[in-house]
């Protein structure tokens, strides 16, 4: 094949194609369109209300849903009291009392204060701070709706700085106890209270801490610390969880200013609790005794005494025929343990005591002149003493 049959055949084919590609764009011109990628879109369900406030991994929109319920349950608690000014000592001169007779005597003022309280119950039980109620001759109690009511004091507990009163309303909202066994510091709390008497308020926060004491704010102290402002007549209002569910009463702030900085405490539930049933069942709260002073093991004393480490607590005194007299504790004994959980310093293992009411066994394991002892103890009831 020479040259000019090759040119005419490649020429004819190239004319063959042409017209090939000419009559397909003519007749099947959507071969030739170019398909955009397909995007396939997921529609998200919209969540409900109660998914929303129960994402325990994720923060809901709102928690209106468990505010709502639990304020209605939060109350304003107004206090009255008479207070009486001394008379003072030169009123009863006789030169004054022959002008004056006993018209410049003593004179009467009425005291206001104000506070929170939460609905426990439906029998119409309400918890509060002790200092809220301190010395009232009146208290009042005011519900979210608009209905009020006198109250009448059941019970108090100085040492936990808890109240429960009483009113006498139907139909009474109630706030449902939750639990702090699992509570973790970065949980979401809210507090319910009525700050200044502006009206009720809701603030928002975490748990800061748990555990809190030593703070010298009540006698037993065991407090959730969290960053949701409290402020002055927060006091005895609500700590609740995400879920509406009350974990703590509101009772103190950590300020320099008077005002919330970001530091409060709340009593747990769990102490509440046991607390408010003992006030209920009996008027007042009964707490072991053993009738020892003790302090904590500073790592000096844990060299002197040969402990590898300062967990527990040392023994510095024994009251007579009391009941660690009773069961042998000696003064200088180091107890490690009772009933099983370890002692981690005086403070806790006391306040362990104290929460296990009177009459109950103790096993008590420890050290005594570098050996080890177990003994049972009786813990017996508390005296009365004043703080």
């Amino acid at each position: 094949m020479n040259i000019r049959d090759t040119v005419s055949f490649f020429l004819q084919a190239a004319t063959v194609g042409i017209v090939a590609a000419f009559l397909l764009l003519l007749f099947r011109p959507q071969w030739f369109e170019q398909k955009a990628p397909v995007v396939e879109v997921q529609q998200v369900a919209p969540h409900t209300k109660t998914d929303l406030s129960r994402h325990a991994g994720n923060g809901p929109v709102s928690y209106a849903d468990a505010v709502e319920p639990a304020a209605k349950a939060v109350v304003n608690v107004y206090t009255a009291k008479v207070i009486t000014r001394k008379r003072h000592p030169l009123l009863d001169d006789p030169l004054f009392q022959q002008f004056f007779g006993n018209q410049l005597g003593p004179r009467k003022r009425l005291q206001t204060s104000l506070g929170s309280g939460v609905i426990v119950s439906a029998q119409g039980y309400v918890l509060t701070n002790n200092h809220v109620i301190a010395g009232a001759d009146e208290i009042q109690v005011l519900l979210q709706d608009g209905r009020s009511s006198k109250a009448t004091l059941v019970g108090a507990d100085k040492d936990t700085d808890l109240a429960v009163l009483r009113i006498k309303l139907d139909n009474l909202p109630v706030l449902p106890l939750g639990s702090t066994d699992h509570l973790r510091v970065g949980d979401v709390a809210l507090a319910i209270g009525n700050p200044f008497g502006v009206g009720q308020t809701v603030t928002l926060g975490i748990i800061s801490a748990t555990g809190r004491s030593q703070l010298g704010i009540n006698r037993y102290e065991d407090f959730i610390q969290t960053d949701a402002a409290i402020n002055p007549g927060n006091s005895g209002g609500a700590l609740i969880n995400a879920w509406g569910e009350l974990i703590g009463i509101n009772t103190a702030i950590y300020s320099r200013s008077g005002g919330s900085q970001g530091i409060g405490f709340a009593i747990p539930i769990a102490l509440v609790s046991n607390v408010m049933q003992q006030i209920i069942e009996q008027g007042h709260v009964e707490r072991g005794w053993l009738g020892i002073e003790a302090q904590d093991i500073t790592p000096r004393l844990a060299e002197s005494f040969g402990l590898a480490n300062t967990r527990g607590m040392l023994i510095a005194g024994v009251l007579r025929d009391g009941p660690a007299d009773n069961a042998t504790i000696k003064p200088g004994d180091i107890i490690e343990s009772i009933n099983g959980k370890a002692v981690e310093n005086a403070r806790s293992a006391m306040a362990f005591i104290a929460q296990l009411g009177p009459g109950e066994d103790l096993i008590i394991v420890g050290v005594r002149d570098r050996q080890p002892f177990t003994l049972k103890a009786v813990t017996g009831r508390r005296p009365d003493i004043e703080p």
